[in-house]
Parts: structure tokens; sequence; C-alpha cells
């Protein structure tokens, strides 16, 4: 899995120009870059397992850049778009915002307003993939509670002021001494110290929401 330093800045445009001065003064401040000059082909190249963020042409022939971004989309792709364009208009940019996109600047724009917005869809990318990957552990670590772990900590995290060991035992008809021992163990296998930091990790990390 890639670190944050190791982030990268794709760059879509069908203007050679433009991609290689992109480029350029982007690897000048240190970030690597990397540049197609299709839809259809960053498409082929792109791996979602990539941190990063998207520089994308609107106004692009055969698939737009808007196109683009609707099958990024449609594959669950949530590589933060920065849209530049030399035509668009206010319908344009709400429908790239509407759909997620970090912001919508048109040509000629100053570097360093795209600088500004590289870095905070970089950050937001982080953030995102730090939260998958801290659900995905949670959801690893669920699925190696026994079965009946798994429906005390439903319990407890469904219900917490009612989560004594006197109150599940009641509704699961089994002993308070029982849910002791299940208790300990959901705590030591999900890697929490109470139950409070049970039902923050399942609100966070989605752990008990139905697929």
């Amino acid at each position: 899995m890639q670190s944050e330093s190791e982030q990268t800045v794709f760059v879509v445009d069908d203007d050679e120009d433009i991609r290689t001065s992109l480029s350029r003064a982007l690897k000048t401040r240190g970030y690597a870059t990397r540049t197609f000059g299709s839809a259809h082909e960053f498409l082929d190249a792109y791996d979602p397992e990539l941190s990063g963020c998207l520089i994308l042409d609107y106004g692009m022939p055969e698939m737009s850049g808007l196109d683009l971004q609707r099958a990024l989309v449609a594959r669950g792709a949530s590589l933060p778009i920065i849209f530049i364009t030399g035509h668009g208009g206010v319908p344009e940019s709400v429908q790239a915002m509407k759909l997620g996109a970090v912001d919508f600047l048109e040509k000629p724009f100053r570097q360093e307003v795209l600088i500004k917005q590289i870095d905070a869809a970089l950050k937001l990318d982080a953030q995102a993939r730090q939260g998958r990957n801290r659900a995905r552990d949670a959801r690893r670590r669920f699925e190696n509670l026994t079965e009946r772990e798994r429906e005390i900590a439903e319990l407890l995290v469904s219900n917490p002021s009612s989560s004594s060991s006197k109150d599940v035992a009641r509704q699961l008809d089994i002993s308070p001494r029982t849910v002791d021992h299940h208790r300990a163990r959901i705590l030591e296998k999900m890697r929490v110290n109470s139950v409070a930091e049970l039902v923050d990790l399942s609100i966070t990390t989605h752990l008990f929401e139905k697929s």
C-alpha cells in the first residue's frame, strides 16, 4: 500500500502542450505525476489501489472529462478530481461538483490556485483511504469472532444503555458470567478497551450495516 509520500498526480488532457507544462511544473514542486492523452487511456491504465488525485480536462473528444468522472464513480473509485477547462460554464461545473469534484478551474488559472487544490485533494484521498483501511481491518477482526460473540457484540452496539451482563444475559437466556467471558473476548479480538470504544468503531466503520 502506498504512503502519502507516494501519492501520484494524474493529468488527463488531450492537449500535449498542457500535459507537458503541467507535468514539468508539478515535478519541479516535488509531485510524482503521470500523464494521459485521453480518458480511455487513463481508464485502461488506472489502478484503484494507487493513491493520489486527478487533474482532468473537461472538454475532451470521444470521452469527456465528465464521462470519465461518471465511469470512475460507477467503478466505485473515489479518486479526487480537479477539473480544468477552457470553455466550461456553470451547468458543467455544477454537474462535476455534484459527482464529487474537488474544484472546477477555468483556463488560464494561476499555478498557486491549482497547487492549493492539489494539496487539498491529496489530503482528502489520504483520509478516505485511511478510513477504508480502518473499516477493512475492523471487518476482518469482526469475522474472527465466533457466532455467539458476534451476536453479543451486535447487542452491545445496538443498545449501549442496556449492555450490562445481566441485560444481555436476559435477552439471550444465558448466564451473566458467560456474557462476561464473551465480552472480554470480543474486546480483545476487536482491539478495543471498552464497549464505548466498540460502539465508536462500529459507527466510524459501519461495521454492523447490512450490505
